[in-house]
């Protein structure tokens, strides 16, 4: 069987629906474990043969996201256009993820946004990411940018620490009736419930994750109660995504993310990662991402979580990643 090319599979990436993801799965993972170094030299350590061909998602290998920090993830010959990196703790290593082409990343977020919520240019959106800003390399920043700057609304806008002013650019979407997002990180959002507590039932607060350190550490539910009291919301929605994936899921309303197109996930066990969790229970989120042509479409992640019969998935926490199988791999 002849390899494909990146070239053949951009059609496939296109045209991507439920009827064709499996094909076009085993298209990339036939093209990743042979252009792609790091993940055929982890596909040899695992003993399998770089040209072998899973028959079905829970037989592919997925690679561990932490060697997003110590290897350059690529595959095929290319120069980056820009690096996406992740903010980590202090001390920590980031993860670096290369990007061929930003369009194509942008294209991806603002497809996998319009299947859940309709197309961004048509919402005012209102991005709150502090932490986000204050560093470079963010593909969250790059993606609230992109939405921003395509939006039909001039009252879209970043705000840094300025909660007078998005108060009072919440109030004029209000006031104007426009659909409007305010799209917050963690903590953020927090600061702001508890210093302007207003009532926004006609906007959707959407929150991305992440204390960063800033806060005490809240369950997903615990941190959707605090911000429905606050901001008279009946439902808090989430975002899901991170620097080693170029899709998102998004939960509208509760904790149960819907992944993008581009995107399905699957649990494994905590200490064996070919052993597939039942649906509804907890285990290892293994993530198939489309999207990740240029680098590696299959990623083991380091959050626990649940996948339900419909695809949807919850996430509950983060693994200890010494627990993981596979990362003792990283040290060939």
């Amino acid at each position: 069987m002849q390899t494909p090319q990146r070239a053949d599979l951009l059609p496939l990436l296109a045209n991507l629906n439920e009827a064709n993801f499996e094909t076009a799965t085993q298209a990339v993972f036939d093209y990743q474990s042979v252009h792609n170094p790091v993940f055929a030299r982890y596909l040899d350590l695992l003993g399998r043969s770089t040209v072998q061909r899973p028959t079905s998602n829970i037989q592919y290998p997925f690679l561990p996201i932490a060697f997003f920090k110590t290897h350059l993830v690529k595959s095929g010959n290319w120069q980056a256009e820009t690096e996406f990196t992740s903010s980590g703790t202090t001390g920590q290593k980031p993860s670096r993820h290369a990007v061929r082409n930003l369009d194509f990343y942008l294209e991806n977020t603002r497809k996998g946004f319009t299947q859940y919520y309709g197309d961004p240019s048509e919402w005012a959106i209102l991005a709150l990411l502090p932490a986000y800003l204050e560093r470079g390399g963010s593909s969250l920043v790059a993606m609230a940018d992109f939405f921003i700057r395509n939006s039909r609304h001039e009252e879209s806008g970043f705000f840094l620490n300025d909660f007078d002013a998005l108060k009072t650019r919440l109030n004029t979407c209000k006031s104007k009736g426009c659909k409007t997002l305010l799209l917050g990180v963690s903590f953020a959002l927090l600061d702001f419930a508890e210093k302007y507590p207003m009532d926004l039932k006609d906007i959707t607060v959407m929150e991305t994750g992440g204390m960063k350190g800033r806060r005490k550490e809240l369950t997903r539910p615990e941190l959707h109660e605090i911000l429905k009291i606050a901001l008279g919301e009946e439902n808090i929605h989430s975002e899901y995504g991170m620097t080693e994936l170029f899709s998102q899921a998004y939960a509208l309303g509760g904790t149960r993310f819907q992944p993008a197109q581009t995107m399905r996930v699957i649990t494994t066990e905590l200490n064996d990662p070919f052993c597939l969790v039942a649906p509804g229970r907890t285990g290892v989120l293994n993530i198939i991402d489309l999207a990740n042509l240029d680098t590696c479409s299959f990623i083991q992640t380091e959050d626990l979580g649940r996948v339900f019969p419909d695809g949807s998935f919850e996430v509950l926490g983060r693994a200890d990643a010494a627990e993981l199988r596979g990362c003792n791999l990283m040290v060939e």
